[in-house]
């Protein structure tokens, strides 16, 4: 993430009663068991599919989508998806509400994130997102023509990869302006003829009884205890992600406008299904 969206309102302040801290631990291990356990096999079943396959990884992402799916059956969350999967190659962009859009967006589908170079250095996180394939750049104008290369790279065998264009996770109520800058790299003329780019739309409905924007992370809040009240929520609420029809770089004149109508229907899908949620 860039620049971090603030909102106008402070966070809610985290409050777990006893029944709260009985799900955390009994949901804190089983979820930790399954993320380290999937790393492990991931990473061992890596060693014989690096020298078999390069960079295309025909095995591997399977146990990413098994984890990420696990995950919201432990932690209790529902999770459900509209729309068809893009079977172009190209690339998926979506709204940004919270940590838990990786885990969503890797249960539905074989994706490779794209994030800015400081998150390998990040501990725990960069370890898992260097394991599970995430393409790493950085916002370096010199640099520009060598990252282009690794998408090429990358798209060529077969990986879809996916960003956030809002550049910062939000409280979920919203969708910010897309930037432009990363769609620029789809223009280029190793890419422009091939390429599409698939919308998505995140939306997550808070348990009930809590406020809308329980699931959102943002300003300065701090990963441990977001995860502390996500694990203690009784009951849970829900994700829900809506795929949208792809659509093909050559047909935009440039970033802008690709960014733009991109962000549109992000927008309108997202808003529709805030508006039936808000429908007695």
């Amino acid at each position: 993430m860039s620049t971090t969206w603030q909102g106008n309102d402070a966070p809610d302040p985290l409050r777990i009663g006893l029944r709260g801290w009985a799900l955390v631990a009994l949901r804190g291990p089983l979820l930790a068991l399954l993320v380290l356990g999937g790393l492990l096999i991931l990473l061992a079943l890596r060693v014989i599919e690096r020298p078999l396959f390069g960079m295309r990884r025909p095995v591997t992402p399977f146990i990413t989508q098994f984890v990420c799916r696990n995950a919201f059956r432990i932690v209790g969350m529902g999770f459900r998806t509209s729309g068809t999967l893009m079977s172009e190659p190209g690339a998926v962009v979506a709204n940004h509400s919270s940590w838990l859009d990786i885990f969503a967006l890797n249960a539905r589908k074989r994706i490779y994130f794209v994030s800015k170079a400081e998150v390998a250095a990040w501990p725990g996180i960069g370890w898992l997102a260097r394991a599970t394939g995430t393409v790493f750049i950085e916002r370096d104008r010199r640099k520009a023509r060598e990252q282009t290369k690794l998408f090429e790279e990358r798209l060529k065998a077969g990986h879809k990869l996916l960003f956030f264009p809002e550049g910062t996770s939000t409280d979920g109520q919203r969708v910010l302006p897309f930037k432009t800058t990363l769609f620029a790299a789809f223009f280029t003329e190793e890419l422009r003829a091939f390429m599409y780019v698939q919308p998505v739309s995140v939306v997550f409905h808070a348990p009930k009884g809590q406020p809308e924007r329980f699931y959102g992370w943002w300003g300065e809040m701090d990963f441990g205890p977001h995860l502390l009240k996500t694990l203690a929520a009784w009951p849970q609420g829900s994700v829900e992600l809506i795929y949208h029809i792809p659509v093909k770089v050559s047909d935009f004149a440039d970033r802008k406008a690709l960014a733009a109508h991109c962000e549109t229907i992000v927008r309108q899908g997202h808003g529709q299904m805030r508006a039936l949620e808000a429908q007695p």
